[in-house]
């Protein structure tokens, strides 16, 4: 006979009463009795903490449904009989009253304020585990099984494992790594766990900052540095020399350099602990091979010298980046880089030319400093208006910026001032439809180059520096009034100026003997060349330093008049005739003395006189000058073909 029964036989009245010895029953009214139409239910009451506490009014003649009322509740009172409690927990941050349901046949696990078990246990006598969650424990700290590492602040060793986990070796990090950071070790663990919910703060573990001195003004300004060595060319040979020095001193080490900001820099960082005899690199800027390294000392001093490039160590690169210094920037006026970068001394292993306003921060100074090879000068606009040079160039550096082996074109990140346009003309026939074609066609690329036009001006020489005088740019591109230039041409072209200044021809179609190339083309020419040329030579572009560049700049249309056909083709056929022998000359001039598309064959009897003359006076230099004087040219025309100008 179990205890309710027992009850039942006992009761001598309608009703008895079932209550639990730890309830408080303080004011409770034990004559209630339910109303009619529930008095053959059992009647049960709420506690704090479940919605049976174990008090009953049971009729006595027995019952088929429980009625649970919640308006008024049980007090269960505190006791810790049927409780579990683990040493390490604070008793009087929980609260004992807590009981279970009378049905429940549970392991009733609580959490802490770390796992969500480990706190007290309270046991109805089953193998079951149910997690509760309506309270938690406070862990306290305990000692034992902990291990705190040197250099590193204990954290809050209130923290446990949770009871059901296998046993670990439990390793917290610090504020840098996973790794570092106290042990707590469960007996017989012998697997590792990272644990990432609470890390420890560890001091310096490298215990010495040794500073790299790039020249550049600033060194000394570390904090707490042991010591500054000058820079040795490259970065391996300048750690090997620093480790070898360092000898037995010290374990691991900082390597610092002169043009890097380490205002917030922490140099409590340290590697991962399997990451310990590993160079570690922090990226300068974001630039991957940096300026700062974490040296384990012995190591790099033993294995060092076995690798020829300092990547093919055993390194690790670090992604939180050190900013580099600004670096100097040389502002000058001259059209080219070359004089600047030979004729000026700067600090530091890098420097920005430009000439023309640079605004700081808008150019590249992640340049890798590793070794020769990797500290590459970098234009950073197609023209090279502003471009970074290593100082290891300077002593490769004849005629041209090209003279340095190592050339990174690649980051464009700057664009250089369009070129003014200037459409010069001496009374051609279609004059104004080109200017005006000129015109439609650089608005249209909308590159918003200024147009400038130069007309009536006698002499070539005095033409073009009438030109030059117009320009308000360094080069101009010249545009000839025989010129219909192509509608996609780039406005936006620019000169190189890391050579030295000179003209660039582009090419022109010439439609009447199928020739392509640089006679009649648009001439990108330098101002102060043009300014200084006193047209000493038969060309005038030619005999200053020039290039070609082989794009067709448009159609020139000579032929729009005999006149202006005739003496075109004259001209020119002097020209190449005083470059022979050359195989493309001598191509050009076949052609234009054998082929021509006009109906009164002006441009190939221009040819013909002009080969006829050359011959004639033997190739005289200052006769074949007298070309370029216009009353000269139609004096010739008339007596040779009875040819006026404008005809």
């Amino acid at each position: 006979m179990d205890s309710f029964q027992h009850a039942q036989k006992l009761s001598r009245t309608r009703f008895f009463w079932i209550v639990h010895y730890l309830a408080d029953y303080t004011d409770w009214d034990f004559l209630w009795e339910p109303v009619p139409w529930q008095a053959d239910q059992r009647h049960a009451w709420a506690s704090q903490w479940q919605p049976d506490s174990g008090t009953y009014l049971v009729p006595r003649a027995g019952y088929e449904h429980t009625n649970y009322h919640t308006d008024r509740v049980i007090t269960r009172m505190s006791s810790r009989d049927g409780w579990l409690i683990p040493p390490n927990i604070d008793t009087d941050s929980f609260d004992f009253s807590w009981h279970p349901l009378p049905s429940d046949h549970y392991q009733h696990h609580f959490p802490t304020q770390w796992q969500s078990a480990g706190g007290p246990v309270y046991n109805s006598g089953a193998d079951q585990v149910k997690m509760e969650t309506v309270q938690h424990a406070i862990a306290k700290s305990t000692k034992k099984p902990w291990t705190v590492p040197a250099g590193v602040e204990p954290i809050d060793q209130s923290w446990h494992p949770n009871p059901f986990d296998p046993p670990y070796i439990y390793q917290f990090g610090t504020q840098h790594q996973r790794t570092g950071g106290p042990v707590y070790t469960v007996s017989g663990a012998t697997e590792v766990k990272y644990v990432d919910q609470i890390r420890a703060t560890t001091n310096r573990v490298a215990t010495a900052v040794y500073e790299i001195d790039h020249m550049c003004g600033s060194a000394g300004q570390i904090p707490g540095t042991t010591k500054t060595v000058r820079y040795f060319d490259n970065y391996r040979d300048t750690l090997i020399r620093i480790a070898k020095s360092i000898g037995t001193e010290h374990e691991f080490v900082w390597v610092c350099s002169s043009i890097c900001d380490y205002a917030d820099f922490d140099f409590s960082w340290h590697p991962e602990q399997w990451q310990a005899t590993m160079l570690h690199v922090f990226p300068s800027n974001d630039q991957k091979f940096g300026d700062t390294f974490f040296m384990h000392v012995p190591t790099f001093a033993a294995r060092a010298e076995k690798k020829a490039l300092l990547e093919w160590y055993d390194v690790n690169f670090v992604k939180t980046s050190v900013p580099r210094k600004p670096m100097p920037v040389i502002l000058h006026d001259g059209d080219s880089q070359v004089d600047a970068v030979k004729n000026t001394n700067w600090a530091g292993p890098l420097a920005v030319f430009t000439n023309y306003d640079y605004v700081p921060g808008t150019l590249v100074d992640n340049i890798s400093l590793w070794r020769e090879e990797t500290k590459t000068i970098v234009p950073v606009s197609d023209g090279a208006g502003s471009v970074v040079v290593p100082r290891t160039a300077v002593p490769y550096i004849k005629t041209q910026l090209y003279d340095y082996p190592y050339i990174d074109k690649t980051r464009r990140l700057l664009q250089d001032s369009v070129l003014d346009i200037v459409f010069i003309s001496n009374g051609e026939i279609n004059a104004d439809i080109y200017f005006e074609h000129l015109e439609y066609t650089a608005h249209d690329a909308n590159h918003k180059n200024r147009i400038h036009h130069v007309s009536g001006v006698n002499g070539r020489v005095a033409a073009y520096q009438e030109a030059a005088r117009h320009s308000r740019t360094p080069w101009f591109f010249a545009v000839f009034a025989k010129l219909e230039v192509t509608r996609d041409f780039d406005w936006a072209w620019q000169p190189d100026r890391m050579q030295q200044p000179k003209h660039y021809i582009f090419h022109a179609h010439n439609p009447v003997n199928g020739l392509v190339y640089g006679h009649q083309a648009m001439i990108a020419y330098n101002k102060q060349l043009v300014l200084d040329n006193t047209g000493e030579g038969l060309d005038f572009t030619l005999d200053q330093p020039h290039e070609v560049v082989p794009i067709v700049s448009g159609t020139a249309m000579y032929h729009d008049s005999d006149w202006m056909c005739w003496r075109t083709a004259f001209r020119e056929v002097l020209k190449l005739k005083a470059s022979l022998p050359d195989v493309e000359s001598e191509h050009r001039l076949n052609r234009w003395l054998t082929v021509d598309t006009t109906d009164g064959q002006w441009s190939r009897k221009g040819a013909e006189d002009g080969m006829e003359y050359y011959d004639s006076v033997g190739g005289d230099f200052e006769a074949l000058k007298k070309s370029y004087e216009w009353s000269w040219l139609a004096t010739y025309a008339f007596v040779k073909r009875n040819l006026t100008p404008n005809q």
